[in-house]
């Protein structure tokens, strides 16, 4: 039963009489209960549809108007119930408009042919002269696109793909622009082809042509003043403000993006903050920040990264004060786990960093210092595993995870010990082991490809990683213990290398396992894909101990997990968390013995360190 009638010839009169006109009364329908007295200065065209318009509309905080339309030109639209619309300079043309939605002085809102409301482009990301390899449409997640970029030369994998997202984006694409919902948009100038999702404000922006924003009442989105957007994908929970400018963009939930930020063909995942600067090509997953406007994120992919100014790529100098962002310390371009200083020389250092992200070798040395001095190049091995820095980011980053509960779609594994990282520390521990073997001790230092470790850092960072891996073994086997999973795993899954897909850490099996599924047609919508991801993460501590049972048998080089053997491996964690945590508030005392923490921040930070007994058990 259609709820629309036509409307009655005292209607048109009332509305005629307020100065409203028609190229076809018979083509505007309205719902019952209309009420024609808040309609002023209106000019429609083609097929109208109107709900009621009964109660006020809330413009400001404790101002309202009632609901209506005044001064606006509207053609092939639907309004929804209790909207109000006003000061439309140009007009509203092939448009859907849901309940109680605020649109006032704006320019133009249109519909125009061919629109994709920015799904479907295919961009590229990490080389911006390449072809395509990332898709953007509404469902995107961290790991998808990470999984797009590593395999995208796989020409029957991207023709998979392709088919699986254009058949999704046909499945759910509207026929017309739509606005949802309880939006407020004022002040702006053209919207054209763009989905605008419930609960959305836009105030103030200068163009959005071919988006999709996906806002919703939990998760709402704002545009700000100035900002420019085209054929780009913006989630929920997102803010865009200041003068953005965007294009070829995927921004994931809960990103803010602000104060004359550019991006081009870049996408930006959960969390992700960026100002000033610029991104290019860029593949940005969870918690990316970049501050400062000398910052060109350009064809690198990074995740848990603040990009400093210039070459100053991690902020190191703010450690326990309220600055400190975070360092290099998992999905940067640079060996897992590397936490890069600003060097003496930066023109060596711009030259040893090229060498850095190029080296296959690098990734056995993680959670490392590299410094220059002229053009020699220092590594100091695991230092970071002991740092102020790596504590607090340890601590800090799953309490600024900002997105509603309700639209996490990309995946976010905050284990700073993984079997990711731990499969990296006792490679870098061999290799540490294997150049004193050789080197013999009684040496000043030891030449790693063509960077130099002091003896003391080598005998360091053999120690350091041995403290992770202890803790990481007792932390694994206290949970096994605790969750109930306690004893030799059946299955392989878990076994071999692992991999970290943009926040999403797997073993490598499930993830080739996928790349054939795909491939060989098991695989039947996006969403298959998007389950077998979420799946993986909820399989990830069945997973991670059959990884790290094995990695316990070989380190303690026993057969049988006994009370004897779990007592003893009890026993190294506890003693390596109180050597972790002591080498911690060593790092403390000395930074604060430098003059640049305040006394109650140190000791604040120093009483969280007494607690830490409190995990031991």
């Amino acid at each position: 039963m259609n709820e629309y009638r036509q409307l009655t010839e005292q209607e048109i009169n009332v509305l005629e009489n307020n100065n409203c006109w028609a190229e076809n009364w018979e083509n505007v329908h309205v719902k019952d209960g209309f009420i024609p007295n808040f309609f002023h200065r209106v000019m429609f065209y083609g097929n109208i549809q109107l709900g009621v318009f009964d109660s006020q509309v809330e413009v400001s905080t404790g101002f309202t108007k009632h609901a209506g339309i005044n001064d606006a030109t509207l053609r092939n639209v639907s309004v929804g119930d209790n909207c109000l619309i006003e000061k439309v300079g140009n007009f509203i043309n092939n448009y859907t408009i849901g309940d109680e939605c605020y649109i006032s002085n704006v320019s133009t809102i249109e519909t125009t042919e061919g629109a994709t409301y920015g799904e479907g482009h295919l961009v590229s990301v990490l080389n911006e002269m390449g072809d395509g390899n990332v898709i953007l449409f509404r469902d995107l997640n961290s790991q998808l696109a990470a999984f797009m970029v590593k395999y995208f030369k796989d020409k029957q994998l991207k023709d998979c793909l392709s088919r699986l997202i254009h058949e999704e984006i046909r499945f759910s694409q509207p026929e017309r622009g739509t606005i949802g919902s309880r939006v407020k948009i004022v002040n702006s100038k053209e919207i054209t082809n763009t989905v605008i999702e419930d609960d959305c404000e836009i105030d103030g922006a200068a163009r959005l042509s071919d988006c999709t924003i996906m806002s919703s009442r939990d998760d709402s989105v704002y545009i700000g003043t100035g900002v420019i957007c085209e054929n780009s994908i913006i989630s929920g929970g997102c803010s865009i403000t200041n003068s953005v400018k965007m294009q070829d963009c995927f921004v994931g939930e809960a990103c803010q993006i602000t104060n004359g930020f550019t991006a081009e063909a870049s996408v930006f995942f959960a969390n992700s903050y960026m100002a000033n600067g610029e991104a290019c090509a860029a593949f940005c997953g969870p918690f990316s920040a970049s501050h400062h406007k000398s910052s060109l994120l350009i064809g690198g992919q990074f995740s848990f990264y603040n990009a400093g100014s210039n070459t100053n790529f991690s902020n190191h100098a703010y450690k326990m004060g309220p600055m400190h962002y975070g360092t290099l310390e998992r999905g940067s371009k640079t060996a897992s786990g590397a936490y890069v200083l600003m060097p003496a020389n930066i023109g060596a250092f711009s030259v040893c960093f090229g060498k850095l992200m190029n080296h296959p070798d690098m990734r056995c040395l993680p959670f490392a210092y590299l410094m220059a001095y002229g053009e020699t190049m220092y590594i100091v091995p695991g230092r970071n595993i002991t740092t102020v820095g790596l504590y607090r980011d340890i601590k800090k980053w799953p309490k600024r995870d900002k997105r509603a509960a309700s639209s996490r779609k990309s995946i976010i594994n905050f284990d700073w010990l993984s079997p990711f990282t731990v499969g990296e520390i006792v490679e870098g521990k061999k290799i540490l082991e294997e150049l004193q073997r050789a080197g013999g001790r009684n040496v000043s230092s030891y030449n790693f490809q063509e960077y130099i470790i002091n003896a003391s850092s080598l005998k360091k960072g053999i120690k350091y990683y041995d403290i992770a891996l202890r803790i990481y073994m007792g932390a694994v086997l206290k949970r096994a213990v605790k969750e109930g999973f306690l004893g030799e795993p059946t299955g392989t899954v878990g076994e071999g290398k692992w991999n970290d897909l943009s926040g999403l850490l797997l073993p490598e099996s499930e993830e080739l396992r996928l790349l054939d599924d795909i491939k060989g047609g098991a695989i039947e919508s996006i969403k298959d894909i998007l389950n077998r991801f979420n799946d993986i993460n909820d399989h990830y501590r069945e997973y991670q101990w059959r990884w790290t049972y094995k990695l316990i048998m070989d380190y303690y080089n026993i057969e049988e997990l006994d009370s004897e053997a779990m007592e003893r491996i009890r026993e190294d964690y506890v003693m390596a968390r109180r050597a972790w945590i002591a080498e911690i508030r060593k790092d403390a005392q000395k930074e604060f013995d430098m003059g640049d923490v305040e006394q109650d921040v140190f000791d604040d930070f120093i009483s969280k360190l007494d607690h830490e007994i409190d995990y031991e058990e």
